[in-house]
């Protein structure tokens, strides 16, 4: 197999065998897999979740009043001692690591975007494994990523890595909630994420992390979109990461987009959008099955005020997000040509950016 990058993600639950304290054993486990897979040429990513739990053991598991200051504080006591757990380990196959803490503010503009993914290749290309975590010491509820399922497809597209290993307490997505129905299968392939798969995301079992198995059809999505083919599976299972390489059916595994987009595009995964359009049946039937841009034609309602150039939401008139892209017109220009068509928008402003308010080239749909 020729050199290839992989991310991995690893849930808290993982990472503490479903209990309250970091597993040595488990995590050196890990550490073991990915010297094999570092000797054999390929790149690996991990994104690691485990810094409030870090953080409880310690301090000696403290009673704190469940606030979004005293889960930064254990974070921040916590994130040294991850990283220096994960340093300790690799310490042992001589291999270098470097931390890289992120929030969404640091992916959510293009050039942001850039210099995160320079400095990820840099440490790649100089055979350092980079552990990557979201910032929950600093991060407030407007910047988070939200979980490190999506902060874990998001890497992936800064490495443009190949595949996307996503660790769990389960051994992949079931046909029911194994917890509660005996019957339930195993789904080992997926070609589409639809609206029925979304239904049999559950929660996390252990209850340890912030993401379930609705974050992880989420992040797939994301990296299936940039063509990055990813896999669910159970994070206790032995030798787990090397028979995913190797391809071993081993959990879910989801296929990428068969057309995936161009990447000048991937960093629209990570910008918030600034505001909304909302548009017309047809002007949605266009976007999403003729490849088309918007026009002014099609919106019927701009929500929240943004710029020219910011990042909005794409809607249908349900209030479903369906696409997303950088506006060529501000929220005003656009509430005074919605409706109307292009060769009006000279006369409606004074003036005009193009006759499309975003065009497919600068826009993903979701």
């Amino acid at each position: 197999m020729k050199p290839q990058t992989f991310v991995i993600k690893l849930g808290t639950s993982v990472l503490t065998c479903g209990k309250t304290s970091l597993n040595r054993a488990r995590i050196l486990e890990i550490v073991r897999q990915c010297h094999q897979l570092y000797q054999q040429g390929h790149k690996i990513i991990i994104v690691t979740s485990g810094a409030i739990a870090a953080g409880r053991e310690a301090l000696g598991y403290p009673e704190l009043p469940n606030t979004i200051a005293s889960k930064q504080l254990l974070a921040s006591v916590g994130q040294g001692k991850l990283i220096q757990l994960w340093e300790q380990l690799f310490s042992i196959y001589q291999i270098a690591i470097g931390q890289m803490l992120l929030t969404r503010a640091d992916l959510e503009d293009r050039e942001r975007f850039l210099n995160a993914k320079d400095v990820l290749q840099a440490l790649l290309n100089n055979h350092i494994i980079p552990i990557i975590n979201e910032n929950d010491a600093v991060a407030t509820a407007e910047i988070k990523v939200g979980d490190n399922d999506n902060l874990s497809a998001l890497a992936a597209i800064l490495a443009q890595a190949n595949k996307l290993i996503l660790l769990t307490d389960q051994e992949g997505l079931f046909t029911a909630d194994p917890r509660k129905d005996a019957t339930a299968k195993l789904i080992n392939e997926i070609a589409t994420i639809d609206e029925h798969l979304k239904s049999l995301a559950g929660e996390s079992i252990s209850g340890l992390g912030t993401g379930g198995m609705s974050t992880k059809l989420q992040a797939a999505e994301i990296a299936g979109k940039a063509g990055i083919e990813v896999i669910i599976a159970a994070g206790s299972r032995s030798n787990v990461i090397m028979d995913i390489v190797q391809n071993v059916q081993v959990g879910t595994r989801i296929k990428p987009c068969q057309t995936p987009l161009e990447h000048r595009k991937h960093w629209l995964f990570g910008a918030p959008p600034a505001g909304s359009i909302t548009l017309d049946d047809g002007a949605v039937n266009a976007i999403l099955t003729q490849g088309g841009s918007i026009l002014p034609k099609g919106i019927i309602q701009v929500s929240d005020n943004f710029s020219r150039g910011e990042v909005i939401d794409v809607l249908n008139h349900h209030g479903q997000s369906i696409a997303r892209g950088v506006t060529r017109y501000n929220s005003d220009a656009l509430k005074q040509i919605a409706g109307h068509h292009s060769q009006d928008i000279s006369k409606l402003l004074g003036y005009e950016y193009g006759r499309v308010a975003l065009h497919r080239d600068d826009m993903i749909t979701i």
